[in-house]
């Protein structure tokens, strides 16, 4: 059991402190997210146009077709997998959700062992999200170096790590102080206007800097391209990985849900509203893009400075102007950063307070100097990206699987919780104001095929099937390792011990739980749990 729990009057309405409790858990955060801030967390970690230029080594190769096509039809996919989790997210919100939901769904012989694989994927993936996002911006500020000094500066893997690991350890420090004042919530706010703002800028840049050799509405819309090994319909599919990569951090709603006023809607509202976002605005970001980019897709992809979206930058508003924009894109790369580093720790943090984390009686512990937030979770997933980081040390194809880790570790995060809920638990789910009625279990097979597709897509080579060391995709082996060692860390020692979600406050259990009184775990009944003050799907269609 917790102990020196703060009075829960003091961190949140009764309201959403019952709607926990009702899950076994007793509110330790301070729950300071407005609906619209969780929706801020979200589309900050996505960062729309710093993602979209990071990932334009996927799309470009399958030209203007693979860009705008491909980020349309890509991202109305991952909008019903947020369908699928919204109706989750709405009946249980919980900062552990994904790994909650798939022991509360899956049947009694393996909610344990999958459980704990989802817990550690999704905190591992969301890790590797940090990674990824932190040497992103790396790649940009040399880049700005390099165009600075016309090419005279050439970056080595050594000096790309240690603007990585600035950039790690500077969101850590922020992450803390922000916590501490309580304005976590606020700056969501900042960076989703940081964003907009940057999408704006671009929306104007280019087509007056382009305004002579703009593209044609054919090119844009029907030109194709293949500079891969493999065969033009596939390469278009490969273009899919720039919107997979960038819609990523979603879930982030449900890991902040125990800081959110008014969960049950506002995650919803913050999974949907920011993968509306991204697949609006990201379509028109692709077509002003297509319009003003060079139809030498070969130079933009082996530009001297080492970002495509640089070389863009470049040829509208020559050296200065690129600069200008550049340095505003990597700004708002940092930006990202220090977003999903909050959702990691929480995840972590929720992780740890059901006792799967190694040392978790030291990360689950909350610190009431810094607002009430997990600090040490915080500095522990900073730590760990700091040690994955040093992937980029050997060559840019081990640094890529700091990209994959996050999109097939998120991923299986995503479809096991959808998968058992559909397989094992359609009795035990009971809705939340937000349910997508009949269609539910639909939009859930429809979201765990897609998720089947987009992590075999992210484990294929991308560049030809003929690999060379340089060019292998490594996200096999890297997401293999991570889940084969969560399992075998199970079934060697966690089996003794891991028993699910434990209860952390005193309370009798719900209709559909029972409580395992040696080890104040939860388990779910035939019933389900109806956390909510509706009564399932007469009241909560949409």
């Amino acid at each position: 059991m917790a102990s020196n729990i703060p009075p829960t009057e003091a961190l949140a309405k009764p309201e959403d402190a019952d709607m926990l409790a009702r899950m076994g858990y007793a509110q330790e955060l301070k729950r300071n997210f407005s609906k619209f801030e969780v929706l801020g967390i979200a589309f900050a970690i996505m960062g729309l146009l710093p993602s979209i230029a990071s990932t334009l080594a996927f799309s470009l190769p399958a030209g203007p077709v693979g860009m705008v096509w491909g980020w349309f039809i890509a991202s109305g996919c991952i909008f019903i997998v947020g369908l699928a989790m919204s109706d989750l997210g709405s009946a249980m919100p919980t900062a552990g959700g994904l790994y909650w939901w798939t022991h509360y769904f899956s049947a009694p012989r393996y909610r344990n062992p999958l459980s704990f694989l989802v817990g550690y994927s999704n905190t591992l993936g969301l890790v590797g999200g940090l990674c990824s996002i932190d040497y992103g911006f790396a790649l940009m500020l040399v880049s700005v170096v390099v165009l600075a000094t016309d090419g005279a500066f050439v970056p080595t893997n050594g000096i790309i790590y240690c603007v990585f690991l600035g950039c790690v350890i500077s969101h850590g420090f922020v992450v803390m102080l922000a916590s501490k004042v309580n304005i976590m919530g606020k700056m969501q706010t900042v960076f989703t206007f940081a964003n907009l703002f940057l999408i704006a800028a671009t929306f104007i840049v280019l087509p007056v800097g382009r305004k002579s050799e703009r593209n044609s509405a054919s090119y844009i819309f029907t030109e194709t391209a293949n500079l891969t090994g493999w065969p033009t319909g596939w390469a278009f599919f490969l273009a899919w990985l720039s919107p997979i990569w960038t819609i990523g951090g979603f879930d982030s709603c449900i890991h902040i849900s125990e800081e959110a006023r008014n969960a049950t809607l506002a995650v919803p509202w913050g999974i949907l509203g920011s993968i509306g976002l991204c697949w609006s605005l990201g379509f028109l970001c692709c077509i002003v893009i297509a319009s003003c980019m060079s139809t030498d897709l070969e130079s933009l992809l082996n530009t001297p400075f080492g970002q495509p979206m640089a070389q863009i930058y470049y040829d509208a508003v020559g050296k200065n102007g690129a600069i200008a924009m550049m340095t505003l894109l990597f700004l708002t790369q940092w930006l990202m950063g220090i977003s999903i580093l909050t959702a990691a720790s929480r995840q972590a943090w929720a992780f740890s307070r059901d006792g799967a984390l190694p040392f978790s009686g030291f990360f689950s512990k909350i610190s009431k100097r810094f607002g009430h937030t997990p600090i040490r979770c915080v500095w522990g997933c900073a730590g760990l990206a700091c040690v994955l980081g040093l992937l980029c040390l050997i060559a840019s194809a081990a640094a890529s699987a700091l990209f994959s880790l996050c999109v097939a570790g998120n991923n299986l995060a995503w479809f096991t919780p959808i998968f058992a809920r559909v397989v094992w638990g359609r009795d035990k789910f009971v809705p939340g104001p937000f349910y997508t009625g009949k269609f539910s279990i639909p939009i859930a097979i429809t979201a765990c095929v897609f998720l089947i597709f987009s992590t075999l897509l992210a484990m294929m080579p991308v560049s030809s099937p003929d690999v060379t060391p340089e060019t292998m995709n490594y996200t096999i082996v890297v997401n293999c390792a991570v889940w084969g060692g969560a399992l075998l860390y199970y079934f060697i020692d966690a089996r003794k011990w891991f028993t699910g979600p434990k209860m952390t406050i005193d309370a009798e259990p719900t209709e559909g739980q029972s409580v395992d009184a040696k080890s104040d775990s939860i388990s779910g009944g035939e019933k389900g749990v109806d956390i909510n003050t509706s009564k399932g799907a007469e009241t909560g269609d949409v």
